[in-house]
């Protein structure tokens, strides 16, 4: 009987936690994980031995030399391929003595292998790199080698040319650039691959790459900084050790091949791709170009377990005429996957796991959805409270700012309210901010929190923790406009124009009409391919699933979208540029009640609304 009443205990018990917290067991394995990586990393801290992300690359070529670590336009490169490219460019240096343990070299290359043997190699030489955007403009360019301190760089083939009206600027500042090439018509450039390919492969003195602080700089990563120039986050060891534990968390192993199709200038593609696979022991597979009428195709050519994606890549996929389950595909990782494009995402092409991250490259917290909860970018809970110490706090969108109370304090939101997310700034989880700019990181900062002389990172996040402690991402605090006395949340009203089914993409902002408080809602989009635009049907569908005050009055069509590098959407030109349909080319319309349609916005009417004349 004794047993009996056990067993019904346990029983009992196993029902109570199934109803009462479903998501115990996940969470506990999860956070036995992040504490076991922690304490590797405590190890490290103690003991003044730091293994990197370039040390654990070694380590693997010892161990799995021949395993294929990267496969590119269907070439294969072995652990121990690239661990002696990245000898023979290390060397090349070497020889040369013009880099020095602690300098910083900038890298300026598209997607392909001899852009991680430039990284590794320099990374052999003790050398920062700082991973250049490769969209920035000459002007931007000479900021970004200003930021780091680089004196040398190394560009690719393909971009070269690109650099012509700027070499000049280079030797004045004194900077050497060197290009992937066998000759240059340049002759202020100097060659590399000529000398690599005579280069000795044998590895430099450990000594040079060896660190015995986590806090040391291993990376500048540039911000995509929709607005004004880009920002150069410091990356340090501990960041880029903590990105590259990223797929181990979520169950990766070393028998997953990864698809890399994001730029690898970016920290998603090279922290988290790269080092993770490395962590791993794993193959990746690199794309020069996300492409998503190849993605399938490589996906099963390749055998692909698992998929990096960020912002709108998912939606790209889901917009292809049919869908795909022939794969071997079961995780995607990345972040900005809005909820009706993983619904779709997952109709179209099988459960596969979707594993959200949140995290900028320049802040010291991150959230992950280890649930795999449509909608959620994060999972929290009492014991991960305790190890990263973040807040949400009340955020007023008139003054666009944080209210505070009468002491001067940021005052907590409510359970399911949306708040601004802050993260404590401490020991634990420290914020390097941006290489050369005091005022920049300090920007970032936010003080005198909720007792004097504390501090946060600001994420400028607006983000809401529900009942179940699932962390879901409203909007950004730029992106948030107010109409009418009512806030107006960009993501949301994407996704409701994203239902019509003309509207192959939209990107909506506020814009500013003369004489009205606030920003009107206005929205530039792409029609697919084989429909037309239709005011009337838009107009229904906004009226219908859209309040009042979110209802764009004005709506742009594009061919095309600008982006940034990673794939998120420009905003800053397009709300400058307004809704002056004679200095803007291309079809403009207006929220029209009396017509109750969408209407073309001509020089008359815009001069009506400029007025005053028209009811908005």
């Amino acid at each position: 009987e004794l047993v009996w009443n056990w067993l019904a205990g346990i029983f009992a018990l196993h029902v109570v936690q199934k109803l009462c917290f479903p998501y115990f067991w996940k969470d506990v394995f999860y956070l036995v994980k992040v504490i076991r990586y922690g304490a590797r990393l405590e190890i490290f801290k103690i003991t003044s031995k730091v293994v990197t992300i370039i040390d654990r690359f070694v380590q693997q070529a010892e161990r799995i030399p021949t395993k294929p670590f990267l496969i590119y336009e269907g070439i294969t490169y072995t652990y121990q391929d690239i661990n002696e490219r990245s000898n023979k460019l290390a060397n090349v240096f070497l020889e040369q003595g013009t880099l020095k343990k602690g300098d910083s070299v900038a890298l300026l290359m598209n997607n392909e292998p001899d852009f991680i043997c430039v990284w590794f190699g320099l990374i052999k030489l003790g050398c920062a790199v700082a991973f250049l955007n490769t969209n920035i403009k000459s002007r931007s360019l000479l900021h970004c080698f200003n930021c780091c301190g680089a004196k040398t760089l190394v560009v690719g083939a393909d971009l070269l040319d690109s650099l012509e009206d700027i070499l000049p600027s280079f030797l004045e500042d004194n900077i050497s650039v060197w290009a992937m090439k066998n000759e240059s018509s340049h002759t202020e450039v100097q060659t590399l691959l000529d000398k690599m390919d005579k280069a000795s492969d044998k590895p430099t003195p450990p000594a040079l790459r060896a660190t015995t602080s986590l806090k040391a700089a291993t990376l500048y990563i540039f911000t995509s900084g929709t607005t004004g120039l880009p920002k150069a986050a410091v990356i340090t060891h501990l960041q880029s050790l903590k990105a590259a534990a990223g797929f181990w968390a979520y169950g990766g192993s070393e028998d997953d091949v990864v698809y890399i199709p994001l730029p690898l200038y970016h920290s998603a593609a090279s922290l988290i791709g790269v080092g993770g696979t490395i962590e791993m022991g794993a193959t990746c597979v690199l794309k020069k170009k996300f492409s998503a009428s190849q993605f399938w195709n490589d996906c099963r050519k390749y055998d692909v377990t698992i998929f990096q994606y960020i912002g709108e890549l998912c939606r790209y996929l889901c917009n292809q005429p049919k869908g795909e389950k022939k794969h071997k595909v079961h995780m995607g990782v990345g972040n900005g996957l809005r909820q009706d494009v993983w619904r779709e995402f997952h109709r179209r092409f099988g459960e596969i796991r979707m594993c959200e991250l949140y995290g900028s490259t320049e802040g010291n917290l991150c959230f992950m959805n280890h649930i795999g909860k449509i909608g959620a970018v994060g999972r929290s809970n009492f014991f991960y409270k305790l190890l990263f110490k973040y807040d949400l706090v009340r955020y007023d969108m008139v003054r666009d700012e944080p209210v505070r109370n009468s002491q001067g304090f940021c005052q907590h939101v409510n359970k399911g309210e949306t708040g601004l997310l802050l993260s404590k700034i401490g020991a634990s989880s420290p914020f390097f901010g941006y290489a050369g700019s005091k005022q920049l990181t300090e920007k970032k900062l936010m003080r005198n929190v909720f007792v004097k002389g504390d501090a946060y990172f600001n994420t400028g996040d607006l983000m809401a923790e529900d009942a179940e402690d699932f962390i879901c991402f409203k909007d950004r605090v730029g992106d948030t406009f107010r109409w009418k006395g009512e806030n107006v949340a960009t993501t949301e009203v994407t996704e409701v124009l994203g239902l019509v089914d003309f509207i192959q993409e939209a990107n909506v902002y506020g814009v500013e009409i003369p004489g009205n408080e606030g920003r009107a809602g206005m929205a530039a989009i792409i029609v697919r391919p084989e429909c037309e635009f239709s005011g009337k049907k838009l107009f229904d569908h906004v009226l219908n699933d859209l309040p009042g005050y979110a209802r764009p009055l004005f709506i742009r069509l594009q061919e095309s979208m600008e982006m940034t590098g990673t794939f998120k959407q420009q905003k800053f030109n397009l709300v400058k540029s307004g809704f002056n349909p004679s200095t803007i080319c291309g079809p403009l319309y207006f929220l029209d009640f009396s017509e109750k349609s969408y209407v073309p916005l001509t020089n008359t009417l815009y001069s009506s609304i400029l007025a005053g004349e028209r009811k908005l």
